[in-house]
């Protein structure tokens, strides 16, 4: 599932891409979206983003909200419109790049780019979002239009987001109040919105934080450090989408430049391999719905 850097990191492009521009919304026949016409032809404001949730902006009680979930995903292009293949949500595009969307769609996607797995993209070759002329949705869990009530009523029921200025004190308090060990926490959209399952295992390694320690016995410095921690890690993977969470310090072959893709993380999907700070192997199990990662070395002195 995306984490909150993906979603602020296209939130960032398609107001690049559209914002203040009359676009044009399409969706197929066989889509489920079928509101495309009450935002067709309008202008976009811009687009919001909070945790894992986009807002795109059409005016009041006109936002389209997106929630990419597990399968979701956008694919993004120049150029005329590419026809219409597989689940096809909603498409998004501006016609004074695309041409008339009623004439022959271009027999390829040529020119399009689609939004790589995290791992595979540094977003080194992502396009000039000013030149950015369509975007595609599809499998989303939620593609639907909110009122303005609705989207504030999902900001309430969301934690801080570190990406969105939020400080820690509202974190802090949150995780104090609670038992539940930190790891289930930092699943949790109510207690930080955006954080997901790679950052949530980097962070507690980064922080030598034992996962299965409860919120109300970590101190307040050490969950205001924890936090601090996460605005540089995620305001980086906007542009680097690795999720790059390793120190160069501690990589144990590429210290300078960009580090090599099996070195970008300390412990996530790492289970079974040596430890790059201590050398033990690291663990892995299911919590909060997701697999766990932590190394039971660096990881165990918070719970002594």
């Amino acid at each position: 599932m995306p984490e909150g850097n993906e979603i602020h990191r296209w939130a960032e492009r398609h107001t690049a891409a559209f914002g203040d521009k009359v676009v044009r919304i399409e969706a197929p026949s066989t889509s489920r979206f079928v509101d495309a016409p009450l935002l067709d032809g309008r202008v976009l404001k811009g687009v919001r983003a909070v945790g894992k949730h986009l807002g795109y902006d059409f005016g009041k009680d006109r936002i389209l909200h997106v929630h990419l979930g597990m399968y979701g995903d956008w694919t993004e292009g120049t150029g005329p419109l590419p026809p219409e293949k597989g689940a096809l949500r909603v498409r998004i595009f501006d016609s004074k790049k695309t041409g008339d969307p009623k004439r022959v769609k271009q027999e390829s996607a040529e020119g399009s780019r689609p939004h790589r797995w995290y791992s595979e993209d540094d977003g080194s070759d992502a396009l000039d979002p000013q030149k950015i002329a369509w975007v595609e949705l599809r499998g989303p869990t939620d593609c639907s239009v909110y009122s303005e009530a609705e989207w504030k009523k999902l900001e309430e029921r969301l934690g801080p987001d570190p990406l969105n200025g939020d400080g820690a004190e509202r974190f802090v308090e949150i995780v104090r109040s609670k038992k539940t060990p930190i790891a289930v926490l930092l699943m949790d959209q109510s207690v930080a919105a955006g954080v997901g399952n790679i950052l949530r295992a980097e962070l507690l390694h980064r922080a030598r934080m034992n996962p299965f320690k409860p919120g109300n016995e970590i101190d307040e410095k050490t969950l205001k450090a924890m936090w601090k921690d996460l605005v540089p890690l995620m305001k980086s993977a906007m542009v680097d989408r690795r999720m790059v969470t390793t120190r160069p310090k501690d990589r144990p072959t590429k210290k300078t430049g960009s580090p090599l893709k099996e070195e970008t993380h300390y412990v996530y999907r790492r289970q079974g391999k040596p430890c790059f700070v201590c050398g033990e192997d690291v663990k892995t199990m299911e919590m909060a719905g997701r697999n766990l990662f932590w190394c039971p070395k660096c990881q165990s002195a918070s719970l002594q």
